[in-house]
């Protein structure tokens, strides 16, 4: 079409003489004018927040099932430490830690289901990793769990050490670091081994249990899970060995900078909250803080920043009364009260010899 005007345009520039008798205007440059008058312009591309606001509920993506991270009972009822921070993203965002549809997703189906809309955040103890951070179109907004890669084995196998399992078939799920680990390892070491591939957690159990493969490799926090599960749990140990760094974190898809920032503050302020002392049963009592930093955090001090990023004023302080802070999460799902038991090691405060940490809040 403007190849067309372009046309027109350049013909009307070289005009026949006055003499010449004057010609009707053109049909089908009449059909072209009034294509223009009414053309329309293009629809407006909602950004994350807004389609959110719009749906009324968070999506996100969480395991198709893993004991202490993700969990659905016989109702349909979540549970689990990365199920806790869709929530508090939830909270954060509607003052309602119920607002959110949890996807629940596979090793190889989960950053496909970010990229293409089906969730919005996914929370999947995936590991941030340069490739997948430059190359996917997704962006880690931080960790909310440092791991490792580990190995569950029989004790009946008298199994000690990685090294001692050349030559075994091994549980492994695709689509992951820890696949990709698995093979890094023993090359360097000069062992061979054999990949039983398990699309879920649960073929994976079910297959171990069978013997079919002789150790399962994971997150050395998804081997407490699944060591959990089994029937004879005694009968199971996990190798002392970690061969990889697992740094687990939320995700996003790339190019909305809005939705990374407000993504990326909820797991800060959540991590600054247990450092503060803020939890949900003390916070109420602390709206009368004279403590600046507790003052910024919950509210009663104005940041301009947060009307900027389209949270509320105290969207902090409703989502640690809602769901509670880092700790809180952590001991709730994974901590000594639980089945797991795991101890927090790395994921202590930084002021406790551990690596979380958050910028301030301020």
């Amino acid at each position: 079409m403007y190849f067309l005007l372009y046309l027109i345009a350049i013909s009307s520039t070289f005009a026949t003489p006055q003499n010449t008798p004057k010609q009707k205007p053109s049909p089908t440059l009449k059909v072209l004018a009034q294509a223009s008058k009414h053309k329309t312009s293009p629809q407006k591309v909602l950004s994350t927040l807004e389609q959110t606001k719009k749906q009324d509920y968070l999506t996100c993506g969480i395991n198709t099932g893993l004991a202490g991270f993700a969990y659905s009972d016989q109702k349909g009822n979540w549970t689990g430490f990365d199920v806790d921070f869709c929530r508090a993203s939830a909270a954060a965002l509607f003052n309602d830690p119920t607002r959110v549809k949890f996807v629940p997703l596979t090793s190889k189906t989960r950053f496909t289901a970010l990229t293409t809309g089906e969730i919005d955040l996914l929370y999947r103890n995936s590991t941030w990793t340069y490739t997948r951070d430059t190359s996917l179109g997704i962006s880690f907004a931080g960790v909310n769990y440092y791991d490792g890669q580990g190995f569950l084995v029989h004790n009946s196998s008298h199994v000690n050490s990685v090294k001692e399992l050349d030559g075994a078939t091994i549980c492994v799920t695709p689509g992951t670091t820890t696949e990709l680990n698995l093979a890094d390892y023993f090359r360097k070491h000069s062992l061979k081994y054999s990949p039983l591939i398990v699309e879920t957690v649960q073929q994976g159990i079910k297959a171990y249990e069978a013997k079919r493969c002789d150790a399962f490799t994971a997150d050395y926090s998804a081997l407490h899970s699944i060591r959990s599960t089994l029937s004879s749990a005694d009968e199971h140990t996990i190798l002392a060995e970690i061969i990889s760094k697992e740094p687990l974190g939320p995700a996003v898809r790339k190019n909305d900078d809005q939705w990374f920032k407000i993504n990326s503050w909820i797991l800060i302020a959540l991590k600054n909250a247990e450092e503060l002392g803020i939890t949900s049963k003390n916070i109420e009592g602390l709206l009368k803080s004279n403590n600046p930093k507790i003052e910024r955090f919950i509210g009663t001090i104005n940041l301009p920043a947060t009307t900027q990023l389209g949270l509320s004023k105290h969207w902090a302080f409703n989502m640690i009364k809602m769901v509670g802070n880092y700790g809180e999460i952590y001991d709730r799902n994974l901590g000594p009260n639980t089945p797991l038991n795991i101890q927090r090691g790395l994921n202590k405060l930084w002021t406790e010899g551990g690596l979380i940490y958050g910028p301030p809040i301020r």
